[in-house]
């Protein structure tokens, strides 16, 4: 088939032949860290070449050769983190008691207009909100005391110290940004006239993940015998959650997009009862698993992250994309430690504003709350409280209640760790701003202002942009279909490819 021709080669392997599975390198908590150094990153060698890339023709979408050569085991003397049992407790390192009892992913709280009415969510919070005291508080210089701040108080040890750089990063001006936004156009036309995809052309292996109307599975083709993750929706409940719009807007968007850090789809089809998608099997886990095996992430790490996932909504919203539904979970990592964003089931085409409630509890933006109408900028606030997430290991809103945790973000309070950055804190001064007029990235620059930050200094977006910089954390795989970094899932007894019953749904799913 044609359409995996440009996959054909295997990946590399790193496997030890006994079928042992390796765990990914902890992260320490040593002075001494697992990661680089800042200066490594971002002013060192690029990964594959020491000039800088033409960031077009030089895209290379076959997996890289270059070694694991950033998994460090932790330095001799050091004591590694103590670890969740689960690995998967949300919550910051010094609230481990607290949180005994928090769900370990968001998936299942995202929400939809079926859920919550904003009619609902105001009532009940019973708030008139003042945009005026908002911006007060959030723009104002805001320090907890040090006898009731949680995040003082409960963690008496001194918050782990990772290494510095060990060299002054170079005086010469970084390009912060690139002529364009990313070309797509090989791509695109590379799925031109691609023949139809259909169920007999895999074998199903495992399961990678569920959801509240479906489950992503492990596949390997038949074709070429290459592994491939294949999501598929159960059309009885895609219609009962009213997502039938959410789900060919997802089919859509993904067959128009192209970018290094986005997830790649390969194709869609259906039966009488199922709807399948198949993309790219990204085979390191969960940004999120890393991210609580680590409690929070050092500063230059997270600012790595941070980077990609900008270079993706940037390339996203030059085509009136909103992609809506930003967080860690989301957010999986290649063979090389580089980010893929999932899951596009809440983006949505939008060249001026829309009005629908949907997304993540603890990334939602006001103006998704009050339905006041939004539009690109919800994807910037999402971005604050990915970078906050990352570096104090919990959202800067978190609550248990939604309608506690609405309240919140309406009242747009936020405590700032000691241990934050101050050019960190201000940049997300500027990201989780109610005010429109003021957020970063929905200004006339657009992201060129979050680039121009103080907190990206010395960050070269033409290479991150090619992948030319090494990722800090690089996930032990041992070939191509390693499954290893996935939780495990008791398996559907679903059949799968039934034809001749009834299809009640077949017209609202045409384009599959």
């Amino acid at each position: 088939m044609a359409l995996f021709n440009n996959l054909t080669d295997k990946a590399p392997t790193n496997s030890n032949n006994n079928g042992t599975k390796k765990e990914s390198t902890p992260l320490s908590s040593c002075s001494s860290s697992p990661f680089p150094s800042v200066s490594s990153l971002l002013h060192g060698s690029p990964a594959t070449g020491s000039q800088q890339p033409n960031l077009v023709s030089n895209y290379n979408p076959k997996p890289s050769t270059t070694p694991n050569s950033l998994e460090l085991p932790p330095p001799a003397g050091c004591i590694p983190m103590n670890l969740d049992s689960s690995g998967n407790k949300r919550g910051m390192p010094w609230q481990e008691q607290e949180r005994d009892n928090k769900h370990p992913r968001r998936s299942a709280d995202t929400i939809t207009n079926g859920q919550y009415s904003t009619w609902s969510i105001m009532h009940a919070l019973s708030v008139c909100v003042d945009f005026a005291h908002q911006v007060s508080v959030s723009g104002g210089q805001v320090t907890p005391s040090q006898s009731t701040s949680t995040l003082n108080s409960q963690h008496s040890t001194k918050p782990m110290d990772y290494a510095k750089p060990t060299h002054q990063p170079s005086s010469k001006p970084i390009n912060t940004s690139y002529t364009s936004i990313y070309n797509d156009q090989v791509i695109l036309q590379h799925r031109q006239n691609r023949p139809q995809l259909k169920l007999s052309d895999f074998h199903i292996m495992r399961t990678l993940g569920t959801g509240s109307f479906g489950r992503v599975h492990l596949i390997q083709s038949r074709v070429n015998a290459r592994h491939y993750a294949m999501k598929v929706l159960k059309k009885s409940e895609v219609v009962r959650l009213k997502q039938v719009e959410h789900t060919n807007n997802e089919k859509h968007i993904l067959e128009s997009v192209g970018h290094p850090y986005l997830i790649n789809c390969w194709g869609t089809f259906q039966d009488d009862s199922h709807l399948f998608i198949v993309s790219d099997f990204v085979a390191g886990g969960e940004l999120f698993s890393v991210l609580r095996r680590s409690h929070r992430f050092p500063d230059h790490v997270a600012k790595f992250y941070a980077g990609e996932v900008l270079l993706a909504l940037e390339y996203l919203h030059s085509k009136d994309i909103v992609y809506r539904d930003l967080k860690p979970e989301n957010l999986l990592l290649d063979n090389q430690g580089h980010i893929k964003i999932i899951d596009f089931g809440f983006a949505k085409y939008v060249p001026d504003i829309t009005w629908t409630l949907c997304g993540t509890p603890d990334y939602l933006a006001p103006e998704v709350i009050q339905s006041k109408g939004y539009g690109k900028a919800v994807d910037w606030w999402s971005l604050g409280v990915l970078i906050y997430e990352m570096l104090a290991g919990q959202p800067p809103f978190y609550d248990d209640d939604h309608l506690k945790l609405y309240e919140k973000i309406l009242a747009g309070k936020i405590r700032w760790p000691t241990y934050f950055d101050p050019t960190a804190i201000s940049l997300l001064r500027k990201l989780l701003t109610p005010d429109l007029s003021k957020r970063y990235g929905n200004l006339k620059a657009g992201s060129a202002d979050i680039k121009r930050h103080p907190w990206f200094e010395g960050v070269d977006f033409n290479l991150l942009l090619a992948k030319q910089i090494k990722a800090p954390y690089i996930p032990n795989i041992r070939g191509d279909g390693d499954a290893s970094h996935f939780d495990k899932y008791p398996e559907t007894n679903e059949q799968y490819g039934c034809t001749g019953i009834n299809d009640p749904y077949r017209d609202l799913f045409l384009s599959f």
